[in-house]
């Protein structure tokens, strides 16, 4: 009985189990090649096959992403990594600042020193004071700032202007406000490399109407330093630097490209914003959010207003930095010598001899 049984598998069973594991394999690799031809098909043609076109993986990856409301432009996004609430404080020269870049929280980063949000009222200003070593680039939200200095210059920046002032190897020059209103805005304090912290003074002054900007799909951006939407300013930075004011519509959201190794931060002017992931919770006015290593960030409104923030990122210098108030140098000999120049009248402070603000 057994001996039958075996000879029925071995001379039945089994070469129809193979002939069907055949038939299976075969009809697999019929469909796999159908399938691959029908990928390279147009739409049209596709349907006539009754298949719908394949999608490729990253493209199938890359719409999931953009459903959720996640950013498929960078390789590393960056995220926010520490979060500062500037708070209003009124300070010896008599207006109200919000620091956020050069307090206790935040001292430095590099290369960026200093970054205030004041509001000026007559009397109150920033009267005769001397700088070295770095940069100062004031941005005018409202009003006006009455800018005089050692070597004749005069002028006033208006709502919207923009004056990029490299102190280099030393300047004597005034500050005050315009009109009898208050005087608002950003000034952002950037660090000199070594090589160039004795170079002659300088200014680049931007009309509110040369800034040049860009719009599309509820997102406004000008462009005071660096590129963004296709636009690229005509600013020259000295330390390689990006400064953008950016302006989204409800639902809107932006991606913008970031160099890797540079430092970077966005502080929120009004309205509220989610930073650096679709998760993160909205964001209010008067914080300054550090970004994290990455390539780009990205930011969606989800509120029922506008949003407003500035986008600022520069190159580190990665130098040792040594400052004591407007001087800011490598070494305390380097500030030593910084104080006399300026006691004395040389090196760069000669014409403070003789002269005063009007």
């Amino acid at each position: 009985m057994f001996q039958n049984l075996l000879r029925l598998f071995c001379f039945v069973l089994a070469p129809l189990y193979l002939l069907c594991v055949c038939l299976f394999f075969t009809i697999s690799e019929t469909d796999d090649v159908a399938t691959k031809s029908v990928q390279h098909l147009s739409p049209r043609a596709a349907t006539v096959f009754n298949r719908k076109p394949a999608t490729p993986r990253t493209e199938y990856i890359r719409n999931i992403m953009a459903e959720s409301g996640q950013a498929p432009s960078f390789d590393k996004p960056r995220l926010v990594v520490n979060k500062v609430l500037a708070r209003a404080q009124q300070e010896s020269a008599g207006g109200i600042f919000r620091r956020c870049i050069g307090r206790s929280e935040l001292k430095f980063l590099d290369p960026f020193l200093m970054f205030v949000d004041f509001s000026l009222t007559p009397p109150s200003g920033f009267p005769d004071h001397p700088h070295r070593g770095f940069e100062t680039v004031t941005y005018m939200l409202q009003g006006g700032l009455i800018h005089q200095d050692f070597a004749g210059n005069k002028g006033t920046i208006r709502t919207g202007d923009v004056q990029w002032m490299t102190a280099g190897r030393g300047i004597i020059h005034s500050e005050m406000p315009a009109g009898e209103g208050p005087s608002k805005g950003f000034q952002l304090w950037i660090n000199l490399a070594s090589k160039d912290k004795m170079t002659e003074p300088s200014y680049q002054e931007l009309l509110t109407e040369e800034i040049k900007r860009a719009e599309e799909d509820g997102v406004e951006v000008r462009v005071i330093a660096g590129e963004s939407m296709g636009v690229r300013s005509s600013v020259y930075t000295r330390t390689p630097t990006m400064y953008l004011d950016f302006t989204l519509n409800p639902g809107a959201q932006v991606h913008q490209k970031i160099p890797e190794l540079w430092n970077s931060f966005a502080y929120v002017i009004e309205g509220e914003g989610v930073f650096g992931s679709s998760s993160s919770s909205p964001v209010a006015p008067h914080n300054l959010l550090v970004l994290g290593p990455g390539d780009g960030v990205s930011v969606w409104n989800r509120a029922s207003k506008k949003l407003r923030f500035v986008l600022i990122g520069g190159q580190p210098h990665n130098e040792a930095v040594a400052q004591y108030g407007p001087f800011v140098m490598n070494t305390q000999a380097e500030i030593s010598r910084a104080i006399e120049d300026y006691q004395y009248f040389k090196n760069g402070f000669e014409l403070a001899r003789s002269w005063r603000s009007q």
